[in-house]
Formats: structure tokens, sequence, C-alpha cells
């Protein structure tokens, strides 16, 4: 049997054989990082060749035993590295992948929707508009088809496709559509001749990053400037050249801001994937730090706020109503009077023949109840031409021919006013159509207009709708219910200070429904006629009162986003057709409808919520400010720590004291601050009321000159604490390696317990232990286990020169770092009394 074919498709049983036979539908040119490329990024980093660069002196000194430790240590500092960002890696591949164009594919008599990846030869692919083709293949069918082929061409004029033409992999499908047998995948497309790479998701540059790379520069300058002192000093006052050099490598290493931007890219890729989770693909990583600082929230109504589930509501006939909710079916038409026979009829004509959209198939389901043994029903009858919906006119005609009859059928439907104009309707009647329908919309209902025609079958057909003798019909109400987790999350949005704007093409009053059933302010809709006369300065205020706008043109979409981002707002968009795609991508975050919405607005989107859940957007948007906020700690955190390394590097250079840090220590400490950061402050769960605080201002820094302070501020504290506890141990005539070992159970003692302050903003004494994860806490046991380990254990403490210390001056030395808490808890609390203003 042959193994496709135009009405069942592929089998499915042999489309998974020849995926794992021939392979995926990619190209071939991997853009994944291997094992190796993660290795050679990592040895090339200046941490590991600062440690490389103190095996060699520890080689020259003689000291070959200490080089292999110190080398033991930056293989396992390497190990968690890569590991680090192979998990990182994963997850911006997992994005890629979901992000990959997307097929709906007839497969056993089904149609499925697939991963692009996932398309074999000879499978049979549905294309509409919008839809980007997956893979290359020959038309069976074609219904007004054109696509764009600029990528393969360089021309931009769509080209107009036929059954048996080809299609090509990565074209657009701009108009129409049409059903498409796989000839060739992957690398053997056209696309994948020409060796060009579609699917790859990178860090974008963004205010945060650049951010963090000037910080890094900062402090790349500062650590060099005071490690060639330290050099000049230590070899001025003692001589050593080589211990110069080795002491100078050490306060580089504790100065190098390695860790930020890692520790930038590992927070941001992590809530990616915990977005994901949630059905949120992130498309574009920058998406996520700009989330906290939306401030208006653009939706539209149909899908969004709404079930997109259309249902016919009423129908209505000369001022005369029929409520159909209740309506029994009944195929022989006895359950619906005869006068709304007709009505119901043109509105199937003027549908698809398979429709996707909701209210053409709502149609087609009351035909199917209603009308089956009729003769409205018109199964023989071929589709001879259709005139589009356009913004100039929006109304849509379908032209029939029933091969016996001299006249040609003609169906119109379309937004009621436009149906209206089209029949010429006298003034009074015209009245009589928009009060009618007004008072459905008033209940949230979608109304549309049916009007039909006659054409004689000689007569060549008209190039506008206008041309034809339309005669009114009635009016068609439709219901889509409100989706029942919008209120509440608008409820959250409003608590977060983001308020929200309702872009819609219905009715105004419809409009005005939806809004005041989900909680939108109301009080004004602003229809797109009155947009397209209003004067820019007069749009601009319009925009900071109005939260309701009807009856708009996709292209005034894009107006009223970038009136709202001149007047400073930050603007996350929804969208889902190809005429979204302009907005979505002029918006601060363009937000794209997964299940209903086209490649084209997946594509120009920074967000696409995978299951067209509008509470989905609440959730990213916590997870935004979520991300910030721990990343903002974690770097108060790594900036802090840093600074009793510095300390403890310098000050014994300056009062002629031993030296208490060497460069196996400072790998040591590595252990300590990585894990800390990737792992404990990106757990954490952010503050309670995160959502209750306004968004954040657009010019807000990571790290304000506030949190620079702060970080100084704690530094300092354990600084003093372990310098302190190593000059009076120093004064007592203790040995040097004794007093050294007790400064460094103190120092990471200090630097474990300083996480508890760091985890979150707040300065009450409480907050140092609630909400502490498991995660936390393992990595808080990890440490002091670890440091218990190197300072007690005899072959563990040679090499980083340890002395054995009683229990109870370990335990006191322990109990002292510790204690420092209360002392950094105390400078949070007089630190946010004294920033804030009287």
């Amino acid at each position: 049997m042959p193994t496709t074919d135009s009405t069942t498709g592929l089998d499915p049983a042999v489309a998974a054989q020849r995926l794992r036979e021939e392979g995926p539908n990619e190209l071939g040119i991997s853009q994944r990082r291997t094992l190796r490329d993660m290795a050679w990024d990592v040895v090339t980093e200046p941490m590991f060749l600062l440690l490389l660069g103190a095996g060699a002196i520890y080689l020259a000194m003689g000291d070959a035993h200490e080089a292999l430790i110190l080398l033991g240590f930056v293989v396992i500092i390497m190990a968690i590295t890569v590991l680090q960002e192979r998990r990182t890696d994963n997850a911006l591949n997992a994005l890629r992948d979901l992000s990959s164009p997307r097929a709906l594919a007839l497969r056993g008599g089904t149609l499925v929707r697939l991963a692009g990846r996932d398309v074999v030869r000879e499978d049979l692919l549905m294309i509409a508009e919008g839809d980007r083709i997956p893979a290359d293949g020959t038309l069976l069918q074609a219904h007004e088809l054109a696509a764009n082929e600029s990528m393969l061409t360089g021309e931009s004029e769509p080209v107009a496709k036929q059954p048996a033409d080809k299609v090509f992999a990565g074209t657009l499908v701009v108009s129409g559509q049409g059903l498409l047998r796989v000839t060739a995948v992957g690398r053997h497309t056209e696309l994948g001749r020409i060796g060009q790479s579609l699917d790859t998701i990178a860090l974008q540059a963004s205010p945060l990053r650049d951010e963090m790379t000037r910080l890094t520069r900062k402090l790349v300058v500062i650590g060099l400037s005071l490690c060639a002192l330290l050099v000049a000093l230590f070899w001025a006052l003692r001589g050593d050249a080589l211990q110069a050099v080795l002491a100078g490598i050490t306060l580089a290493m504790g100065i190098l801001p390695q860790e930020l931007p890692v520790i930038m890219i590992v927070f941001l890729a992590l809530a990616a994937r915990r977005l994901a989770a949630q059905q949120v693909l992130t498309r574009r990583l920058n998406a996520i730090e700009t989330l906290g600082q939306t401030t208006v929230l653009c939706v539209d109504k149909t899908g969004t706020l709404t079930q997109n589930r259309m249902a016919v509501a009423a129908l209505c006939i000369a001022g005369q109503e029929l409520d159909v909710q209740n309506l029994p079916a009944a195929a022989d038409g006895s359950a619906l009077p005869d006068a709304f026979h007709e009505l119901l009829e043109y509105a199937v004509l003027a549908s698809e023949i398979e429709p996707h959209d909701p209210m053409e198939q709502a149609f087609h389901r009351m035909a199917a109840d209603h009308l089956v043994d009729t003769e409205h029903l018109h199964p023989a009858w071929s589709l001879a031409r259709e005139y589009e919906l356009s913004p100039q006119l929006l109304a849509m005609s379908h032209l029939w021919r029933d091969g016996t009859s001299a006249h040609d059928t003609v169906a119109t439907k379309g937004a009621p006013e436009a149906v209206a104009d089209l029949c010429h309707l006298p003034d009074a009647e015209r009245a009589a159509v928009s009060a009618q329908a007004a008072r459905l919309a008033d209940r949230g209902l979608r109304v549309l207009g049916v009007a039909k025609a006659r054409h004689h079958t000689q007569d060549t057909w008209p190039d506008a709708q206008h041309d034809f003798d339309f005669e009114w019909l009635g009016l068609v109400a439709l219901a889509d219910p409100l989706r029942p987790e919008v209120p509440l999350a608008i409820a959250q949005c409003r608590q977060a200070g983001i308020r929200v704007v309702m872009i819609t093409g219905d009715h105004p009053r419809t409009a005005r429904a939806i809004a005041a059933q989900a909680g939108i302010a109301n009080d004004r809709v602003i229809t797109g006629d009155e947009l397209a006369h209003m004067p820019p300065q007069v749009l601009a205020e319009q925009v900071r009162q109005v939260s309701v706008f009807a009856r708009i043109k996709p292209h005034q979409k894009l107006a009223l986003v970038e009136a709202l981002k001149a007047q400073g707002e930050v603007v996350a968009m929804t969208g889902d057709g190809v005429n979204d795609a302009p907005a979505l991508k002029a918006a601060h975050i363009g937000i794209a409808m997964g299940q209903r919405g086209t490649d084209v607005a997946r594509e120009a989107a920074a967000l696409v919520l995978l299951h067209d859940d509008f509470a989905a957007i609440v959730l990213a948007i916590h997870r935004g400010r979520q991300t910030f906020s721990n990343l903002r700690q974690a770097m108060v955190y790594t900036l802090a720590v840093h600074v009793p390394i510095i300390g403890l590097a310098l000050l014994p250079v300056l009062f002629g004291l031993p030296l208490v840090l060497a460069p196996l220590h400072i790998a040591f400490l590595e252990l300590v601050i990585d894990p800390a950061c990737s792992i404990v402050f990106e757990a954490e769960e952010g503050a309670a009321d995160l959502m209750q605080q306004p968004p954040r201002e657009a010019n807000e820094p990571l790290l304000s000159s506030r949190h620079i302070l702060l970080s100084l501020l704690q530094g300092s504290v354990v600084t003093a604490a372990v310098v302190g506890l190593y000059a009076w141990l120093l004064g007592q005539a203790a040995h040097a390696a004794t007093a050294s070992t007790a400064a460094f159970v103190v120092l990471v003692a200090a630097n474990a317990a300083l996480i508890l302050p760091s985890r979150s903003s707040q300065t009450s004494w409480r907050s140092l232990w609630a909400g502490l994860t498991p995660v936390s806490l393992w990595v808080l046991g990890g440490t002091l286990a670890g440091l218990a380990a190197v300072t007690t254990v005899p072959w563990l403490a040679a090499p980083f020169k340890f002395a054995p210390l009683s229990v109870l001056q370990w335990l006191a030395a322990l109990g002292a770092g510790l204690a420092t808490v209360a002392v950094l808890q105390g400078c949070k609390r007089w630190f946010r009394v004294a920033a804030t203003p009287h």
C-alpha cells in the first residue's frame, strides 16, 4: 500500500520510522555548543589563567606538591563551570527547539500540530497565511496562495502559487491556503543548501547586559591597579619577586568579577526555563528583565480575554430577535423558525468551506444542527470568487455558482455598518440596524451583518463588493465568554501598577461590555475612526486616559503602541496575526499567542503563550520581577564577599603581617561564592508583596550607589572581623599558621552567614530565616562541611598550610564568623533607615 495519499496523509508509524532513519528536519548547521567549546571558554577565562600562573610560580619555587593541589582545584572549578554552562545551554536549546516553525500535518486521516523538526518526507502539510513553511514541497492544492521567498531570492514581491508549484522551507505564506506534499527536509532543502540557520536563540544586547559590562570593566581596572600596587609594595618592602607576583595573583583572583556575567546569563536562562514550564516561551532573554518594568499591557479581546469559542447567540430579522442559545438541535429545521433559515444559510455561504475562524465554525455547527434536511445547504455549489476583508471595508463576500442557474449567488458578512453600507440602506433602516446591533453589543455579543445578492452568470465579475446589488438579510450575534481567570489576573495587574488596555476590532459596545466583565476601566471607548482623525498631541493625551479601543484596524495598533511609548510607558503587547507583527515588534515586549497565533507573529514576539492563557502573562511579569530582584541580591552579595578577600590580600602587606591567603584559598572560596549565587539566590521566591509594588523605573540600574555602598559596608564588617581576629591572635603570640587558620574559618563562616541577610531586601530579623529553601540549607551545610574538612583533616589541611585548631578554638572561630550575621543585618536595617528621605 502507498505510505501516503491526499485524504489520509502519511501513516504515523511510517512517519516515526522515517524520522528515526532520516533524522529530524533541521539544517544540520549546529549552533549548539559542545563540551569542548565550553571547556575552551573556561580555559581562556582570566581566573583559569591566573590559577595556571600561580601553579607555574609554585613550580618555579620548587613546590610541586602545592602546584598539583592547585591544579586539582582548577579541574574542580572547571568542571563546575562547564556543568553550569551546560545547564544554561540546555535551557537555551530547549527554548530554541520550542520556537522553531510549527506544521499542521495530515497523518492517518487526522490533522496534528507538529514541531517543524518532526516533519518528514511525504508528509502532507496544511499551510495558511502567516505560516512559515517548514520544508520543501509540491503543492497539491492552492487557494489564493502567495509566498514571500525573499530569504531565498532577495525579491520582496510575493510569488503567487498554483497546484504543482514548488514551495520552499523558510519562506512565508502571505495570503491564502494550501496543501503540500513534502519532498525534502533539513539539509536537503534549498535553505539547507544555502546553509542559513534560522533557529538561533541568543542573548540579545540589553540595558542590563550593558550595565554588567560597564561594572565588570570598572572592577577589572580597579583590580589590576590594586594588583600592580600590591606587587610593587611587596617587592619594595620584602624583596621577594616571586612571592610578590604570587600575592598579586591572589589579589587579582579575589577582585576580578568573572562571576558577574555568568550569574546574569544563568539567572535569565533558568528564568526562561521556569517560564517554559508555565507554558510561556521566551524567544529573547532580555525580555525577562524588561518584564519587571512593564507599565502598560495592551491586549486583544478575542482569544486573549475571551475563550475564542464562538457560538451563535441570537438571530435578528427586521427588528425580530430570536435567542438561539437554548434552541434544541433538529436537523430538519423544525426547531429554527423558517423566517431565520435564510439568514443562517447566507452566513454559512459567506464563510470558508472548511473554516478555521471560530465565528465561521459556529455558523457551520448551527447549520449542521438545524439545516441539514432543508434546501438551505448547498454542498454541490462551487466557490467561484472571494472578496477579502480589508481595512477599507470590514466585510467579505463569496460568489457561488451552482452550474444550472443563470445567476450566481453572492453572500456577504461583516461589520453591521459595513454591510448596511453595501446594501445602501435608507437612513431610517440604517439607524434601526445600528440600534439593534448596539443592544446586542451591550450584552457583550459579537455582531455581524449578513446580506445577499444575485449576479448574472454571463457577466464579468466586479472588482469590488460595492458593485453588487446587495439585499439586507439581518444580524447574527455570537457569544464568546470571558476566560474565568481573566478578572483575577487583571486585578493583579492593577495591584502591580500595570494598566491593562484593550485593543480590539469589535464593536465599541461589545468592547465596553467585555471590559466591564474583565474589570478594565471603560469610562470611554475610542474607535478606530476617531483615532484616524486625532492629531498626535490629542492622541498622546487620550492614550494616557483611555483603556478601551474598539474597531481598531491592524495598522492602528502600531500607532497606539508608539503613542504609549512616547509617553514613557513600558509596553507589553499581545497579538496573533500577520498584521499584528509590526506592533509586536515595536512593543518593548511582544507576546504572541502560541495556539492560534501565526508563525510570523511568534517570530516578531519576545514571548509566546503556548496555551493562550492570559493569566500566564501575569505569571511572566511576576517571574521577571522576581528574577531581577534575585539577581540584584546576588550581585550585592558577590560584591560584599570580595571586599574581605581584597582586605586579607592587601592589609597584611601594608602592616607587615604574614600573608593569610594564597591562590589555593581563593579557589576554595570560589567554590562557595559561585554555588551560592547561581543556586541559592536564583531559587529564592522573592518578596511576598512583589506584585503589589509599582513597576521598576525604566532607567533604574541593577546596582545603584545605595546597593554598592551596602555591599561595601557589609564587606567591611566581615573584613574588620577577620583582620581584627587575625591581628589579635598574632598579638597574643599565636603561631602565624594558627592565626591564619582561625581567620580563614571566620572568613568562610562569615561569607556563608552573609547569604542570609542578602537573600532579600527586607530588614526584619524574621526575614533571615523565612523562606529558606532546601537548596539554601544544602549550600550552607555543604559550605560548613567543606570548611571543617579542609581545616581539620590533616591531609586536606596540609596543602592550605593550615595548623590544627583545638575543638574549642575551631568552634569559637566558627561562632565568630556566624555571629557577624547579626551585625550584617543590623547594618542593613541602619542603612535602610539612613537612606530613607525624611
